[in-house]
Order: structure tokens, then C-alpha cells, then sequence
């Protein structure tokens, strides 16, 4: 039985985390002491007066690095195990945290004593990943201000920390008005065309939360989207439709309002990057990134939006026309809460194909297994499940089991099938609660690395974690189609990650450009839609029966209905965050709303009413990293369908192109810059023309 808790254990380099010692109040203690020994390792290579690449940048890797590993650790769990405690110590914490970070790189010493290590000769000798380092690392410092003048600097560093707090407050924000609505159905009736699933869950939660009785049962109805979707897509009761939609009109807004935070981080963000010599934050966040700037970025998204408007017009004007004819009424402009409904509609009147009758199909453990299958003869690995267990603090855990956060927590191993070699382990936490962040994400805990120099490897941590449709009654989770495309989306990032084979910890795994990032994601959606593919992973929970044929043809028959819809709706995304960074002056201070409708004009068909813009919820961009940053989902699509279009050509399972995949892309981390990355795998630049054709647009 193990139960010795390590002394620091928000800093402990360990692949075997005790979550159950990672208390706030130990947190008050691990994370200052990590800031004073980063601070002591920062002072040594200031120092250093016999510079080599150990004592300079390889030694300023290593001091933060525990800093890192213990605040992400605390970090993440405020995203899945939100506390009131946990708030309050990153709250506590946070500027000293920031203020850390900040003083690395406006420290003049270090910055001198850096530039002076890579003006040396030996840099011509080193690797070219640790001479890229070199390069990246003094790109950052310039990128944070190093150049700067005191004052300069000064501002920099309250910029930050000022930052970083409104950050975490809109996301604060965000979750408790997600929380703070609900609505209880007393009448059967009101469920009438939801799917079974949905039924029973919403049953289930309003058990839980004291509503009702299994003999006098009650619905409770929430603004998580397993609650949301299937009501604006399935019920026929339009009272609860548009009662739910009212309700995500209370996102980010009366008591949990929003908007004084946007416009303050759009001023603060556009301060930054004019004492860093940018015309807008932009251009700065997109700098070093493959569109290279702000209006690059923006060009791109504009173009395709030329290309989509007329096609997605049209989409949106047969929807309407086809519940004219439904309703037997005039319907100049749909009600909001009637789009999904009348799509889901017309969909199954096109198709003869209700997506509901998937679920069956998609178990979750069938789901992971046939996509651990799959990958594992594409790359050449091995994925094994380790049992698990959550414990309190103290607590014995037995032998060869791993402690997780929740017990709903799955952990797994990659070795590489060849060598036998451990490459990295990961957790799965895949269902909704109330205390853990909406959406869906990977994150690294630790970045492991190659053999290198007589050391043996060190193993990647990491994580993937969701909101999908839960387990409900004696069923398993049985998911929807979308549902599926996430899973296989995080488990892209997952193994950028985990299969990394850089020697430099800070060019590995998903320390990528940002329109880069969701290359290794985005693909593997294309295998969820493979009927190949399918086979492997599409099998009814209770007989294992494949999914049939004739619902495979439909299913493939209806992938582009809709589709410039949801084209629109993410170049939409990228539209307003570029506008906000781009033009900042021209919307700070305004009436977000009216932002809002003038921006996204020609991204929208009339609706009887408008809601709340997306921006008071908008936790991508104000909470998430991705300011800036949106555009890149439709950039990395564009990429990650012209490198699947190889897969097509050479097959969905060939292992010497999934090979040749792991060796380019997933191994490669930011070793090269991400256009040679993607041309070593295409031999090309890449072309547009695969993700519109797929979409069914041109």
C-alpha cells in the first residue's frame, strides 16, 4: 500500500500524481518556494562568467520549470474540481506568479547575460533544435519586453499581472452564470421528442439536486450543452426551446456581466502591444505565427467568407421555406430558438436519417478502444488502461493503482510497439459537472523528452477532458456523432504531445505556432466519417453488432448537410476576435451588442430576435489563450485537409503513411517551423481546395 504524500507535491516531477495532497493550503507553500528557487537559478546564470549551453539556456528551461509544473497542476484543478478555496489561493497567488514570469524576461542581467552565451562559438556546434531554442528563447524575451526602457518594462509587468487577473474573473464569471440557471419541468409533456437519453438524464439530475421522485419525477433542464443541444434540436415543445435559449442569454450577463472585463482587456491587450512596437495586439500575438499578421489572419478568414456567403444563405433560406411549408404559417425570419429544430427537421426529411439512432453505436469504452486500435497500427504503438482510484488525503492507495482527481478519471500508457519504450501516460475525464469547465481540452502536465547524452527517456503527462453525454441508468455513455469528433480531436493533441521526440522540453509536443496547433487534432477527425473506420469503433453496446450499412450511407449522405452553416458560424469566431485585436480603437468602449451585430452583419441571416453576442461568454478568447487566435481553427483545417488527402490517396490505415506522419508532424513538435514541417510530410505547400471540396462548398 502506498501512502507517503511528498513533501512538495505540486512540484514533484513525478508521472504518479497525488491529486488528493494537492490542497490550497499546500499550495501556499509549494508554489512561493518554486518562485524563490526559480529566482536563485535565474541570479546563477546572471552570474555565470564561463557561459556554456547548460549553464545559460538549458539552466533557464530548467528554473521555471517546476514553477510551471506545480501552477498548472493547481490550474487544473480549479477547471475540473472548482472550489471556492481553490479560487481564493490562485487568486492569492496569481500576481506573484505573473510577476515571476514577467521579471524573467524584463530582467536586463539575464537578457545581457543570454545574448552574450549566443554570440559564443560553441553555438555553431549544437544541435540545430538547441540552436532554434537559442533563437525562440531570445525572440521571447524581445517578444515580452526586454528592449524596453525601465518605464517601458515597468508598464509591461503590470500589464500582466493586471491581465491575468481579469482573465481568471471572466471565467469565473462565465461558469457561475452557467450554474446559476435551470429549469425544472413538472410536465411529462414538455420532454415530448427529446431523445430517451436526454429524458432520463435531465430525470436523473433533478433527483439528484432534490426535485422530484421516482415516483413524481421532475426534469431539470441546465445551460450545459448536454442539456442544451438536445432540447434546441429535439423538443417539440417550443415554450422549452425558447425557455432554454432565453436562458443562454444570461451567459455573462446582470449579476455575472461581462463586459466591463472585455473592454478592459481589449484596452490592456492593445497597450501591450504598442509599447512593444505593434500596430495592433494582433499583429503582435500573430508575429511569429504561419499568417505572420494581423491582417494576414484576417484576409484569410474574410476570403473564405466571400466564398461561403452565398452557399450558407442559401442553406439558412431552405430551412426557413421548409418550416413555412411544415408550419402551414408565414415565417418571414425564424425564431432563434427554431434554427437547430427546423434543421434537425429538414435534415431527416432530406436523409430519411435521425443522428439520435447513432448513440447505440457510439459507447464510449467501444468509442476509445477502436480509436486506440486504429492509431495504434498507425504509429506504431501500444495504449494500455492502468486501474485507478481517488482518495482522500492520507489515505493508503494500493500498489499499482493510480490516483486520479475524480473517480470518473481513466488513465492510460503509451509505449512505442517497437521498442517497448514508455513515451507518456494520460488521464481521461470525459463527463460534465458543475464544478469543471464547459468545452473540451487537452493539457500537458509534464513534458517528458528522448534519450539524450546517456539519460534514458522521460516520459510525457498529460490530459484530455470533456463534457460528453453521460452514463445514464444501467446504459453506458452513449454518444452522439459530434461527441465522437471531440473525443478524436483531443486524442490529436494528446499524441502531439505524447509521441514528441524533441530534446528541448520548450519545442515539444504542442509548443507549436498557433495556427499550427490544431493540425494533429483536426485530422483525425476525418477518420470518424471513414467507413472503414467506422467498423472499429462503431458497435451497438449490446449486441457489438457494427453499425449497419445503410445508416453508414446515410450518415455520409447528410456530412455536408448544413455545412457552410458551421462554416460560417466558426469564420464568425474568428471574424470578431481579429476585428476586436485588429481595430481595437474603433470598437473599445462601445455597446458589445451593437459590436456585435456591425461586425458579424454579413456572417448572419435575420432571426426574428438577436441574442446576447458571443463575446460575454466568449471564454476562448478572454479565458483560453486564443486571442488572436480563432482564426486558427479554419487556418489548421485548411492544412490538416490537404494532409489527409495523402491518407486518401496512400489509405486510412497505411501504417507507412501513419509512420511518416508520427516521424513529420507528431514527433517533430516546434523542431523546425511549422511550414517545412507540413512540407516534409506533403512535399508541398499547402492548398485550400481539399477543405472546401470536402465541405461540399466548391
Amino acid at each position: 500500500m502506498r501512502g507517503n504524500m511528498s513533501e512538495h507535491p505540486f512540484l514533484d516531477d513525478t508521472l504518479n500524481i497525488e491529486w488528493s495532497a494537492l490542497t490550497p493550503a499546500r499550495a501556499r507553500v509549494d508554489i512561493p518556494l518554486a518562485i524563490r528557487r526559480a529566482e536563485e537559478a535565474i541570479s546563477a546564470i546572471c552570474a555565470e562568467q564561463s557561459p556554456t549551453y547548460a549553464s545559460t539556456f538549458a539552466a533557464l528551461e530548467d528554473a521555471g520549470a517546476a514553477l510551471m509544473r506545480g501552477w498548472g497542476r493547481l490550474t487544473h484543478l480549479r477547471s475540473v474540481m472548482d472550489a471556492p478555496e481553490l479560487r481564493e489561493v490562485i487568486a492569492e497567488l496569481m500576481p506573484e506568479v505573473v510577476n515571476y514570469s514577467t521579471q524573467v524576461t524584463l530582467n536586463p542581467q539575464l537578457y545581457a547575460a543570454l545574448k552574450h552565451a549566443a554570440a559564443q562559438p560553441w553555438v555553431a556546434e549544437l544541435s540545430a533544435v538547441k540552436r532554434r531554442f537559442i533563437e525562440e528563447t531570445l525572440a521571447d524575451f524581445r517578444e515580452n519586453g526586454a528592449e524596453l526602457d525601465a518605464e517601458g518594462k515597468k508598464r509591461i509587468a503590470e500589464l500582466s499581472t493586471e491581465l491575468a487577473l481579469l482573465s481568471q474573473q471572466f471565467g469565473e464569471r462565465v461558469l457561475d452564470s452557467t450554474n446559476a440557471w435551470e429549469y425544472v419541468a413538472t410536465d411529462p409533456a414538455e420532454t415530448a421528442g427529446l431523445p430517451p437519453s436526454a429524458v432520463e438524464q435531465a430525470r436523473q439530475d433533478a433527483l439528484a439536486k432534490g426535485y422530484g421522485t421516482p415516483e413524481s419525477p421532475r426534469w431539470r433542464f441546465t445551460l450545459q450543452f448536454t442539456s442544451v443541444q438536445p432540447v434546441l434540436t429535439y423538443a417539440e415543445s417550443e415554450s422549452l426551446r425558447r425557455r432554454v435559449w432565453e436562458g443562454l442569454q444570461t451567459k455573462g450577463c446582470g449579476a455575472y456581466d461581462t463586459q466591463d472585463l472585455i473592454h478592459r482587456i481589449l484596452t490592456l491587450r492593445a497597450e501591450k502591444a504598442a509599447l512593444l512596437g505593434y500596430s495592433c495586439y494582433a499583429d503582435y500575438a500573430t508575429a511569429r505565427r504561419m499568417a505572420g499578421s494581423g491582417a494576414t489572419a484576417l484576409s484569410f478568414i474574410d476570403s473564405l467568407h466571400a466564398r461561403v456567403l452565398a452557399p450558407y444563405r442559401s442553406e439558412q433560406e431552405r430551412i426557413r421555406r421548409f418550416a413555412e411549408q411544415a408550419t402551414g404559417r408565414e415565417l418571414p425570419a425564424l425564431h432563434p430558438w427554431d434554427v437547430a429544430y427546423w434543421t434537425e427537421k429538414l435534415r431527416r426529411e432530406l436523409y430519411d436519417f435521425d443522428t439520435e439512432e447513432l448513440r447505440p453505436y457510439f459507447p464510449m469504452q467501444g468509442v476509445l478502444q477502436g480509436m486506440f486500435s486504429l492509431y495504434e497500427g498507425l504509429y506504431g504503438i501500444r495504449i494500455t488502461p492502468r486501474p485507478t482510484a481517488c482518495r482522500a488525503e492520507g489515505e493508503p492507495l494500493p500498489e499499482g493503482v493510480v490516483e486520479v482527481w475524480h473517480p470518473e478519471v481513466l488513465f492510460f500508457e503509451v509505449h512505442d510497439a517497437d521498442s517497448g519504450e514508455h513515451l507518456g501516460s494520460f488521464y481521461a475525464d470525459w463527463y460534465p459537472r458543475e464544478s469543471k469547465r464547459a468545452g473540451a481540452w487537452m493539457d500537458c502536465l509534464t513534458c517528458g523528452c528522448p534519450p539524450s547524452a546517456g539519460a534514458p527517456r522521460r516520459p510525457h503527462l498529460a490530459l484530455m477532458c470533456g463534457n460528453m453525454s453521460r452514463p445514464v441508468g444501467d446504459k453506458p455513455a452513449l454518444l452522439d456523432h459530434r461527441e465522437v469528433e471531440t473525443v478524436f480531436h483531443e486524442f490529436g493533441h494528446l499524441l502531439h504531445q505524447v509521441l514528441s521526440e524533441v530534446e528541448v522540453k520548450s519545442l515539444a509536443g504542442c509548443n507549436v505556432a498557433w495556427d499550427f496547433v490544431e493540425l494533429p487534432s483536426q485530422i483525425n477527425e476525418n477518420w470518424t466519417w471513414e467507413p472503414e473506420a467506422l467498423d472499429l469503433f462503431a458497435r451497438h453496446w449490446q449486441t457489438g453488432e457494427p453499425l449497419p450499412a445503410d445508416m453508414k450511407a446515410k450518415m455520409l449522405a447528410a456530412r455536408n448537410y448544413g455545412s457552410a452553416t458551421f462554416f460560417m458560424r466558426q469564420l464568425s469566431f474568428g471574424k470578431i476576435d481579429l476585428e476586436l485585436h485588429v481595430h481595437t480603437p474603433r470598437y473599445v468602449g462601445r455597446d458589445i451588442e451593437e459590436v456585435d451585430r456591425e461586425v458579424l452583419a454579413d456572417y448572419r441571416v435575420p432571426l426574428s430576435q438577436t441574442g446576447n453576442t458571443v463575446l460575454r461568454a466568449f471564454s476562448h478568447i478572454f479565458d483560453g489563450g486564443y486571442e488572436s487566435g480563432y482564426y486558427s481553427y479554419k487556418w489548421a483545417e485548411m492544412l490538416e485537409a490537404d494532409a489527409f488527402s495523402r491518407f486518401r490517396d496512400e489509405g486510412i490505415f497505411n501504417p507507412r503513411t501513419g509512420r511518416d506522419f508520427r516521424r513529420c508532424i507528431l514527433s517533430r513538435g516546434n523542431s523546425r517551423p511549422a511550414a517545412e514541417l507540413f512540407r516534409d510530410f506533403m512535399h508541398r505547400e499547402p492548398d485550400s481546395t481539399a477543405l472546401l471540396t470536402r465541405s461540399g462548398i466548391e
